[in-house]
């Protein structure tokens, strides 16, 4: 076992026994949310400057995407679009991350990562703000098929896919992040917050017992 994944047990653990948490468990109605795999964030190299490698989180994040097609469980996808020249859209956010400005509709960062395989019947979200929930319909949809847990991968682990989890607690949802399908640039932010998602906002699953959740879906 990892040392990172030892600490993850251990504060479990610890906080377990003090009444700060408890594990949730799966739910009965799974749905897969992938956040932000475009190629603004995936493809690394200087016209990418939010991008990191993420082929391992990808691969991963596959994995539970073919799980979930076989098992006719829901699968949506969140992008960061901005329509308006200026990114007035994106507000003060675009003050404070200036690379938003690859993350403009109609370029080459806002297309999903063409390994993901997104087939015509996964719904593409378009967001403007960290959260898969903020702004956008995405609870209402899965309110709508009767989702109560949601199944969490993409990037970046301490931004959008953490302000995911928080705000999907927040509906109502079971948070299932699949520990091996996120990712962030900043491995030291991306164990903290690890840590923090599950001590507070969500579970951290492996991809196995995902997909083996998954199976009896």
């Amino acid at each position: 076992m990892s040392d990172f994944l030892q600490q993850l047990h251990e504060q479990l653990a610890e906080n377990e026994r003090r009444g700060l948490t408890r594990v949730l468990g799966f739910g009965t109605a799974p749905a897969v949310v992938v956040v932000d795999f475009t190629r603004a964030f995936t493809e690394p190299g200087d016209a990418m400057p939010l991008a990191a490698d993420f082929s391992a989180e990808i691969e991963a994040t596959t994995t539970v995407l073919a799980s979930a097609r076989a098992a006719g469980v829901p699968v949506y996808y969140t992008a960061a679009v901005y329509e308006e020249p200026d990114l007035a859209d994106a507000g003060i956010w675009a003050k404070k991350v200036p690379a938003s400005v690859t993350l403009r509709a109609g370029t080459a960062g806002v297309e999903l990562d063409a390994r993901l395989g997104r087939r015509d019947d996964e719904a593409l979200v378009i967001k403007k703000y960290a959260s898969a929930f903020f702004g956008t319909d995405l609870a209402t949809r899965l309110t709508a098929r009767g989702v109560d847990t949601i199944l969490l991968c993409g990037c970046t682990t301490s931004g959008c896919v953490r302000a995911s989890a928080v705000d999907g607690l927040q509906h109502g949802f079971r948070v299932m992040v699949v520990r091996e399908g996120v990712g962030d640039r900043n491995p030291a932010a991306h164990r903290q917050s690890m840590l923090d998602m599950q001590a507070k906002y969500a579970d951290i699953v492996a991809l196995d017992a995902t997909t083996e959740y998954l199976a009896q879906a």
